[in-house]
């Protein structure tokens, strides 16, 4: 009886690749992908956050590699594209742009799953928005009532890129 197990097993598997073998088009194994022609664009696939001890942390999880990263002040947040202006109560505002980087994949359709716009009560960030998808660049913009002091770093398995903010003075979370 075990002889037929294995001999049953055996059977599924070669058919398992010969099933794989017929899905490849002929002449496909010479032509070049579309992957090693131009370079994987990161996906932005959530933002979210946490209050500690003496910070508040915003971490952006990416599928793929972690892009080049900015993050700098600015006066007013602005939606990529329309330059509306982004409805975030503060006084100071970051905004985070990785580039080359999407929050929707090739079919056009949102891989992003964190806040589009979010009123936030912690001691130093108070406000997150996705502020732009736009011309391979993702921006996200925070919102707080003091200036922030920040530093930023990038994580592996899984990949995401972190920022903390430093709590004010006294400030006790």
């Amino acid at each position: 009886m075990h002889h037929r197990h294995t001999l049953a097993a055996v059977a599924a598997g070669i058919l398992l690749t010969a099933g794989i073998g017929a899905t490849i088009p002929a002449g496909a194994a010479h032509a070049p992908s579309p992957s090693s022609t131009t370079p994987a664009t990161a996906l932005v696939v959530n933002a979210r956050w946490g209050g500690h001890a003496t910070f508040d942390r915003l971490v952006i999880d990416v599928r793929g590699v972690v892009p080049p990263v900015t993050v700098h002040p600015v006066t007013t947040l602005r939606y990529d594209g329309s330059g509306q202006k982004v409805p975030l109560a503060g006084k100071y505002f970051l905004e985070i742009r990785l580039s080359p980087a999407a929050a929707h994949d090739d079919a056009g359709k949102s891989v992003y799953q964190g806040p589009r716009l979010l009123k936030i009560h912690l001691p130093t960030l108070k406000g997150v928005a996705l502020t732009g998808d736009f011309e391979g660049v993702v921006t996200i913009g925070a919102a707080f009532d003091t200036k922030p002091a920040y530093k930023t770093f990038r994580l592996h398995s899984p990949e995401r890129f972190v920022v903390d903010f430093a709590h004010p003075v006294g400030c006790r979370a």
